[in-house]
């Protein structure tokens, strides 16, 4: 059975100390170009504690408009799954940059997209929430944002 993600839009404020620390850490190393290692000595967590949730927190500026999400999921091989993943996107729309689906194994393919999130594009973590809530998909992760 796979874990429900949820997304959510949380006030700084409201967050633990150790999800700021892990958020500066990502920081960090994206403009500075230092190691894990001196990231959070400098930031005061240890290592254990970045990798549990260095995945699982941005700032939201990070994710609107004018910026790539690239994002992978795994879903069944169904007539018209891939159709309603797109269609999603296009509802929200947002435009789809690249989009590479492996051959199914066991009835389970992997579907990598790269989508462009612009001025008119709805609520992007709606969006990714909507399509891993989608009858067949197993699993969505966000792989980066640029």
């Amino acid at each position: 059975m796979r874990e429900e993600s949820k997304y959510y839009v949380v006030k700084q404020k409201a967050l633990p100390e150790v999800l700021i620390k892990v958020a500066q850490v990502n920081k960090l190393i994206e403009t500075k170009e230092i190691s894990v290692a001196e990231a959070t000595e400098q930031v005061g967590i240890s290592r254990s504690s970045y990798y549990k949730y260095k995945d699982d927190i941005f700032p939201f500026r990070d994710n609107v408009k004018g910026r790539t999400i690239t994002f992978v999921l795994s879903m069944d091989d169904e007539p018209g799954l891939l159709s309603a993943v797109l269609n999603k996107i296009a509802e929200f729309k947002a435009n789809i940059l690249t989009i590479h689906q492996t051959i199914p194994v066991n009835g389970v393919a992997s579907l990598t997209l790269s989508v462009d999130i612009l001025t008119t594009t709805g609520d992007s973590s709606v969006m990714i929430e909507e399509i891993d809530a989608l009858k067949g998909v197993r699993y969505l992760k966000i792989l980066s944002r640029e």
